[in-house]
């Protein structure tokens, strides 16, 4: 069973990064962890600045999910990549509210190779 939000999660990283279809997930309180940054990334606009920077990234790889767990109202992606040669593991914990908006987007990610190969790409577009 899919959810609307991994559906319309979906719809956002396979179908051109549209930043409405983002908009229109996240909660005002949504929260990003990043597998590189110890802080939580807090608010919805910083969750958005993180997931449009993970989409660029990896929109020029072979990006894909792999397995999907879906409960009532979180899920488990597991996704796969290549980015400059070396391959990326990871998955995403995705969790929601009643009115069906993003709270919680939590990345975690392996190999140690992978995650310092992404670390200086989303550096960098998260500064531009």
């Amino acid at each position: 069973m899919t959810s609307s939000v991994i559906e319309r999660w979906h719809r956002f990283i396979d179908g051109g990064h549209d930043p409405a279809v983002l908009d229109a997930l996240l909660d005002d309180s949504a929260v990003f962890y990043s597998p590189a940054v110890f802080t939580p990334q807090e608010g919805r606009q910083k969750t958005a600045a993180y997931l449009t920077a993970a989409a660029k990234m990896f929109g020029d790889t072979n990006f894909h999910y792999v397995e999907e767990w879906v409960g009532e109202r979180s899920a488990v992606l597991e996704f796969a990549a290549t980015v400059d040669g070396v391959y990326v593991n990871g998955v995403d914990l995705i969790s929601w509210n009643d009115d069906e908006r993003i709270v919680s987007f939590k990345v975690m990610m392996r190999p140690f190779k992978g995650l310092t190969t992404i670390m200086p790409k989303m550096a960098e577009l998260l500064s531009s």
